[in-house]
Order: C-alpha cells, then structure tokens, then sequence
C-alpha cells in the first residue's frame, strides 16, 4: 500500500476575532506560505491495529494506544476511524510535519487536524468532503480553543476565503470572490498566546459586562460587512482605515498587548494601509494591508520592531 500524503494551508482572520464567537461575521483566508502536512505509512510488518504517531517538530513519538484520550492526535485519529467504521485499521505510522508556528494565530492546529483527517481517510480508502473534514476538525477545535467559533477549522478545510456567522440553526458559510489580489504582510510578535486563554477572558468579560461587549461585537460585525463589499468589488484601498478601526475595537475588548501594538505602530509608520492583530491576540500574530511598493519596507519595520518573522501573503 502505497504512503499517502496530505496538506493544509494556515490562515489568517481579516476581520472579525473575537466578535464572531459571538453570532457576528468574520471573514478568514487561508496562507499558504505556510502549511502543515500529514505522511500516512502502511507498516506490514507490525500486527493490525497498531497506530504510530510521529511529530517531531513537537518531540512527540507514540503509540496511538499510549496517548491520553483528550490528545488532540489522539482525538483526530480516532474520529477517522468512527467516521469511516473501522474498529481495527491496517497497521500504519502518522507522520506529522508542520511549518505554520504553534500559539500564533495562523490555525496551527486545525491546520493539523485537516491534514491528518484528509490523510488517513484518503488513505484508508475514504475521500471526505469538505464539509466532513470540516466537522471533523471543529471537534479537535473544542480541545485545542473551548468555545471556538469554527472560523480556523472552516477556512482551513475549503482552503478559500470565507465569510462565517454562527447561527442558531446553523453555521453560515460563505465563499466569495476576490475582484481584485491585494498584498497583506504577516508579521509575527514572537509571543505564544493559546487562543482558548483569549477566548476564555473575553467569554468572563462579556459577563462581567454584557451590554458594552454586545456593542463593541456589533462594531466589529459593521466592519466585516463593509470590508466583504470592498473585496468583491475591488476598492481593496477601503481596507486599511477599517483594519485599524477593527484593531482599536479589540484592543477595546481587551485582547492587545505591548508587543502587538509595537508591530501595528511599526506597519503603519512604514507605509502600511492599515493594519491590526490578528486571531486570539495577546500574541501571535498581527496583520498589515500594504502595496507592491511598501510591501518591504513594511515588512523590514516589523522585523526591525521585533517581529520574530514576517510572511507576505497574496489575497485573491
């Protein structure tokens, strides 16, 4: 049986962390200067049943049987197998690579789950839908974020950019187009922030407080909503000032910090149109909107400011 192999982009959130925990929009897309990738094995000289794991760039090597049932490898794994029916798989190694940093904000590990889901199925003799990957993942997300939105596992999955609403009868997704490519530069603060600590302070927050978080969420949803309209039409420039009115908002929410705000200040002082954290924040990673002109400058001032690295990514 021949090795199967399978990939997953990162993404980042243009618009709308936080808030669309929330019922409000938010539109991702996915980055794939960096990506996480899954290498399924047949090993026939080991007995059926037998399930090795190996992720090096996390110094992780295991039996499947040997992981706590709450791993988030362990979880992905064995979802395939109840999705599929397979009680007993063919013996087999899962060898996990990924260049998309931990704690970044880029989907790190719905990037993981994604590529080993669609590895072991194809694998297995599977091939799964978009939509299944995806409600896959969303399971492996609640252990990886608490009360996540499905905004990572969902962009990641359809690897196309989305706008996403939670709903009450159901998830709202929705891929759109790109009228014209525009340039974001990607800068990391070198901070590892979890987003389920972010999600969780926001969540005792908004109880603490509910009426002024519901008005900065509804805020954060207007913006999604204009910045949608300006990139199916285009006038990709509009971006910038509502990046940075996004950004105040969720410093406002509470999930900035000094290093972030460093970066921000560092991207628009060198030319950037607009620019903001995004994902879980307190860390991670920030995002800027800039030209084919300012486009390095912009991404030297953040390596100059403290960025660990920075990414340039074409949106379209």
């Amino acid at each position: 049986m021949p090795a199967i192999s399978a990939k997953a982009p990162g993404k980042i959130i243009l618009f709308g962390e936080h808030a669309v925990v929330y019922g409000q929009p938010a539109i991702a897309v996915p980055v794939t200067q960096v990506q996480a990738r899954a290498m399924i094995m047949a090993e026939p000289r080991l007995p059926a049943g037998s399930v090795r794991i190996q992720a090096p760039d996390i110094g992780l090597e295991s039996w499947l049987t040997d992981l706590p049932e709450h791993n988030p490898l362990a979880m992905v794994i064995h979802q395939v197998f109840a999705k599929i029916g397979i009680d007993r798989p063919p013996a087999l190694t899962v060898r996990i690579a990924s260049t998309i940093p931990v704690a970044s904000g880029l989907g790190s590990g719905a990037a993981v789950s994604v590529a080993v889901i669609r590895g072991l199925a194809d694998f297995l003799g599977h091939r799964l839908t978009d939509e299944e990957v995806c409600a896959l993942a969303y399971e492996v997300e609640k252990v990886h974020h608490g009360t996540p939105s499905g905004i990572d596992n969902t962009v990641i999955a359809f690897a196309r950019p989305i706008f996403f609403q939670r709903k009450p009868e159901g998830n709202q997704i929705e891929t759109f187009k790109v009228a014209k490519p525009f340039l974001i530069a990607v800068g990391d603060s070198g901070v590892n922030s979890p987003t389920v600590l972010t999600v969780g302070d926001v969540r005792s927050a908004w109880k603490a407080d509910r009426e002024r978080y519901e008005y900065l969420f509804a805020q954060v949803g207007a913006l999604v909503q204009s910045a949608r309209q300006a990139i199916e039409s285009g006038t990709n420039n509009r971006l910038g000032p509502w990046m940075d009115q996004n950004h105040a908002l969720l410093t406002e929410i509470g999930v900035s910090s000094p290093e972030l705000e460093r970066l921000v200040a560092a991207a628009r002082q060198a030319g950037a149109l607009g620019a903001k954290l995004s994902g879980g924040g307190r860390g991670g990673n920030m995002i800027a909107l800039v030209t084919t002109e300012t486009a390095e400058p912009v991404c030297q001032a953040l390596r100059q400011a403290g960025a660990n690295n920075t990414i340039l990514t074409t949106i379209q």
